[in-house]
């Protein structure tokens, strides 16, 4: 049979076509009227797309480029931070703020678990400089209360900034950045928004601005301030990655286009698409008798699922891409052979869920035999959570 390579992980996810055009086609340079009107509608359309009126920044590096820069520009040595780690890129904040010679108190709770508002309350300290948290902790497919956190610093008084990892959560979760003052929010462009690696994102509100004017860190590429000065002329503060961009203006047009034309509701649209899609998921593995790793605060960007008893997970993983060039990603680090993760982020619809929940059926008949299995349960129950969700309310 035909064989068609379909990627189902949590970053890179599958490309835009439109994006890709776009991207072939940049043959721009980086000094020029052509791509200062380019950069600045891309800048506007992130505004609309994170859902807030805060200035967004554009930088040429990997989401954990903004991470470092988000430490170096509102931190300096010695300042007491909070990080709320729940997963392999928790321990990353915990690694960059030490890095950058902070004292990080530590929130850390099991994989697959998510903290509690009480213990972050009992961790805020009144000489807290700032909170580092996940959206959705990739690595364990656990989505963290940013709201309610965002609820507590205010109720608190504290003068804590939150910045917020939303690599994955950007595009699969609901935020009101502004309302619920999230200071800093990071995203990258091979999640949500269907483009390669290799850019960042991120939106900083005026108390993060304040913040910066006091800090001590060193920072040079990664310095906001003159990133935000060169964005006012259209420029960035350094060699920008032109085809990247002109392929992120593509993709927030499309995603502006599937609710005609209007972005703010483009994305609210494609956050309910991966809320479905991962609630079809979660139905379809249960109904083949396996377990969720984070069944308590399950994320909408990926799903992780514990394979049957005495089975490495990279089983899985290796008859999915073998069988039906399905790609899928393991447990990392120490948890690689525990879980495997299924992504539900950007260009993922319907029709890619229902032939992957196929797919995994045949895995289950033919390699791992699960007891009493037949064809269809699965399925079954994930068109019964799409009738539900989608058909039945008139979606």
């Amino acid at each position: 049979m035909l064989r068609k390579t379909r990627l189902f992980t949590p970053g890179p996810t599958p490309l835009l076509p439109a994006a890709q055009f776009a991207m072939a086609a940049a043959d721009i340079h980086h000094r020029t009227p052509e791509f200062r009107a380019l950069y600045q509608r891309v800048l506007e359309q992130l505004k609309a797309f994170v859902g807030t009126q805060n200035d967004v920044l554009l930088m040429a590096c990997s989401g954990t480029g903004a991470m470092e820069a988000s430490v170096s520009n509102l931190t300096s040595p010695g300042d007491r931070v909070l990080v709320l780690s729940a997963g392999k890129f928790g321990e990353r904040w915990v690694a960059l703020t030490k890095a950058y010679g902070c004292n990080p108190d530590v929130i850390k709770v099991p994989y697959g678990s998510t903290f509690s508002l009480d213990e972050v309350r009992a961790a805020l300290k009144p000489d807290t400089r700032a909170i580092f948290m996940q959206a959705t902790e990739t690595s364990t497919a656990v989505r963290n209360d940013v709201e309610g956190v965002a609820k507590l610093i205010k109720e608190t008084g504290s003068e804590a900034l939150l910045v917020v990892d939303g690599i994955t959560g950007l595009g699969t979760t609901h935020f009101d950045i502004d309302a619920w003052g999230v200071d800093v929010i990071i995203g990258g462009s091979q999640k949500a928004v269907m483009i390669p690696p290799g850019l960042a994102y991120l939106s900083v509100s005026e108390r993060a601005w304040a913040a910066m004017e006091h800090s001590k860190n060193p920072r040079y590429y990664f310095d906001l301030r003159r990133e935000r000065k060169s964005a006012k002329a259209g420029e960035s503060a350094y060699t920008p990655s032109v085809a990247l961009i002109a392929g992120l203006g593509a993709a927030l047009d499309y995603i502006a286009s599937q609710a005609g034309g209007d972005l703010a509701a483009g994305r609210e649209n494609l956050v309910n698409n991966a809320e479905t899609i991962a609630a079809m998921m979660r139905a379809a593995v249960q109904a083949l008798g396996l377990k969720l790793f984070a069944p308590d605060s399950p994320a909408a960007a990926v799903t992780a699922v514990l394979p049957p008893e005495g089975v490495d997970s990279g089983v899985v993983v290796k008859e999915l891409k073998g069988r039906f060039a399905a790609v899928i990603t393991n447990g990392q680090g120490e948890m690689k052979g525990q879980i495997f993760r299924i992504a539900h982020l950007g260009f993922f619809d319907y029709m890619d869920t229902i032939a992957l929940i196929g797919a995994l059926e045949h895995v289950a008949m033919h390699t791992l035999k699960l007891p009493g299995f037949t064809y269809g349960k699965a399925l079954t129950a994930a068109q019964q959570v799409f009738a539900d969700r989608v058909l039945t309310a008139g979606k």
